[in-house]
């Protein structure tokens, strides 16, 4: 690593340093994001309350469930499987790869076997990314079951999610944007739906879809239960979280944050560096682990695939811009490990599911502390050591 690299851990002691020079121009207190992985320190093994059996699912549902190789809740879902089960509102927060698809996935399959109820759940997440994910999760959990389930994202054929919203469905997943779409074609009903579901909803309220959640949650005029799953709670959405589920069960999991001991977090000063040049010092060789390099924009992350591929460094970037094929194909090419580096905005902190991610980079800061803990999160994962480095101007 270059040796004008300096740390904040390391900084001389009796050193007054500026309230400027502690944040970057996001005007993030960069001190947040030092947080030195402890490998050998390993935190108390959460005590389960229920195993799977314990919550009375159906023998078709728990061996699906095993098959995935699901030994034992993880917390959250120990938590709120059993409130989901009885049909209690519920605010779930828990860090990122903790489980909280299958925690909701799970009871609400179980509802479905015992009422096989058409239009049951309606699924919102804020990403391309995690609706798929979802959907993958809920088709795999219900395999031979005779359920079936819709995603309908922003960049998939209208024509396609026209002809599926036609046949039976028992599940609906999708973003924000295309269901209001369908929902003005007079496709989509929303009232016939039981269940709500928001996934990530801080990110979602986040990325400007308040509106559209407050009317999809207000044309619910039949809806009988509300789950909101994220890994952070911000106050200032606090009005519009209590307008859509007044009096939830709040659900928080040891593993809230994602200031992990399992990852190992550095900052690292440009102090006057090309910074390209210090990017390429701290990345492994071209050939080397997954590694997962966040940028703001559209622009600036095609702009650093093609000085990687320059320097010979397997790279590619996924972002808005994308075709949904393009993304797709992208993020499996990484799965697969064709390719190391994967050029990220902000539409893949939230809902990409890669456990072998090493390292993280973020090459330029994110917008606030929250962005910043989903990023890191895509490392540090099923109980690996991951690093996370962000490099600051």
């Amino acid at each position: 690593m270059n040796n004008n690299t300096t740390f904040m851990r390391k900084r001389k002691p009796k050193r007054r340093v500026s309230e400027s020079r502690k944040k970057n121009n996001t005007g993030i207190d960069v001190s947040k994001f030092i947080n030195q992985g402890r490998e050998t320190v390993k935190p108390k093994p959460y005590q389960n309350t229920h195993a799977f059996e314990d919550f009375n699912i159906a023998p078709t549902l728990l061996k699906l469930i095993q098959k995935k190789g699901y030994k034992l809740p993880s917390e959250i879902q120990d938590k709120a499987i059993p409130h989901i089960l009885d049909s209690k509102d519920i605010i779930g927060v828990a860090g990122t790869g903790t489980g909280k698809t299958a925690a909701f996935l799970i009871p609400l399959i179980q509802n479905l076997i015992q009422n096989k109820r058409e239009n049951y759940a309606l699924i919102i997440a804020p990403t391309r990314e995690l609706a798929n994910q979802i959907n993958d999760e809920f088709r795999s959990l219900t395999y031979g079951m005779g359920f079936f389930s819709t995603c309908l994202i922003g960049g998939s054929s209208v024509r396609e999610s026209l002809r599926n919203l036609k046949r039976k469905n028992h599940v609906i997943i999708g973003t924000p944007g295309r269901l209001q779409d369908m929902s003005n074609q007079r496709a989509l009903d929303y009232s016939k739906f039981k269940v709500l579901v928001l996934d990530e909803f801080d990110r979602m309220l986040d990325m400007g879809f308040s509106k559209e959640v407050q009317r999809i949650n207000d044309d619910m005029r039949n809806k009988e239960q509300t789950l909101l799953f994220s890994a952070t709670l911000d106050k200032s959405q606090q009005k519009l979280i209590n307008e859509i589920n007044p009096n939830p069960i709040i659900i928080k999991s040891e593993r809230s944050t994602q200031n992990s001991d399992a990852i190992d977090q550095k900052v690292i000063r440009a102090n006057g560096q090309d910074k390209f040049l210090l990017l390429r010092d701290v990345l492994p060789e071209p050939k080397g682990p997954k590694t997962i390099l966040f940028c703001e924009t559209k622009r600036h992350a095609d702009k650093l695939v093609k000085k990687l591929q320059i320097e010979e460094f397997m790279a590619d970037a996924i972002h808005g811009d994308k075709s949904q094929r393009q993304r797709e194909s992208t993020l499996n090419r990484f799965k697969k490990g064709h390719i190391n580096i994967l050029v990220a905005t902000d539409v893949v902190a939230r809902g990409i599911d890669v456990s072998d991610v090493e390292l993280v980079i973020n090459y330029q800061a994110p917008r606030n502390h929250a962005d910043y803990v989903h990023r890191i999160g895509r490392t540090g994962r099923a109980g690996k050591m991951g690093r996370a480095i962000t490099l600051i101007d």
